[in-house]
């Protein structure tokens, strides 16, 4: 005799069969309801911080020469907008970061991988890369600028240095994270050495991997202004010290803020880039 199934008592939103959509549809509106929570935080710091810099203006804290208010400073940013000073130092800030940031992000990531699949050699090589990546950057900026000319290129090299140990380091964590009982049970199935490596080491570190690029685009940035400072034809920096040094500080407030939002921006992309690219990873990992 058939038996016909009785129908669940259940709430709709215990019930397997509704479970999903109105899972999916609580988590989205609890997921935008945190961001708005989030951007209007966000948005009432901001305006703290306005405030208290205004504050510290009007009463010409802590030296006079240094207080500027932010109208001021928005004077001063719609003006070089508006001349093309901005936007052509920006981009060519933005070029020489992002040459350092592909070059040394790909040379350091290789290096690390291979360190992390070649113990013996990291040993070998351990004590100079620690030296190597103590030394003061900005002590080898004139080194950079008389080898390489007041250019472009010795603004690379610069950032360069601090972009390849930071990517080096990420890649060699991560090829070390890897569980050894996944390894020998990969060996045990059958996986040769160049699947070990494409299916089981380089998933394993791939995370690992995009979190030091995207520290590395921040030190980047860090690393081509900082060269910018000491000597350059154009960028950032090199208005940073001219501004500095004639006491326009309204000028150099304008610009530190275009580096923070410049280095938000860079990061978000990057974090972006991340999500969709680590989409097989849980969200918890990612």
């Amino acid at each position: 005799m058939r038996t016909i199934d009785e129908p669940s008592l259940a709430p709709p939103e215990e019930r397997e069969d509704v479970i999903g959509p109105t899972g999916a549809g609580r988590r989205r509106s609890l997921l935008s309801r945190e961001t708005l929570i989030v951007r209007g935080a966000q948005l009432m710091v901001g305006l703290l911080l306005l405030g208290l810099w205004q504050l510290a203006a009007s009463a010409r804290w802590p030296e006079p020469v240094l207080a500027r208010s932010p109208g001021q400073t928005a004077s001063y940013l719609f003006d070089a907008a508006g001349s093309g000073e901005l936007w052509s130092n920006t981009r060519a800030t933005l070029k020489a970061v992002l040459a350092a940031w592909v070059l040394a992000g790909a040379a350091g990531t290789v290096a690390g991988v291979a360190l992390g699949l070649a113990p013996r050699v990291e040993r070998v090589l351990t004590p100079y890369l620690d030296a190597a990546n103590a030394m003061p950057r900005i002590a080898l900026a004139p080194l950079f600028i008389v080898a390489l000319g007041i250019n472009t290129s010795a603004k690379v090299a610069l950032a360069s240095t601090l972009v390849f140990f930071i990517a080096l380091s990420g890649a060699r964590a991560g090829v070390r994270s890897t569980d050894a009982e996944w390894l020998r049970l990969s060996t045990v199935l059958g996986a040769g050495k160049r699947q070990l490596f494409v299916k089981v080491l380089i998933p394993v570190a791939t995370p690992a991997i995009f979190a030091a690029l995207r520290l590395g685009l921040i030190y980047s940035l860090l690393g081509v202004v900082g060269s910018e400072l000491i000597s350059a034809r154009d960028g950032l920096g090199q208005l940073i010290a001219y501004y500095s040094s004639t006491f326009r500080m309204e000028a150099v407030y304008g610009i530190l803020l275009l580096l923070g939002l410049v280095a938000v921006t860079l990061n978000q992309l990057m974090g972006l880039a991340e999500r969709r690219l680590l989409r097989w990873q849980p969200p918890a990992d990612r």
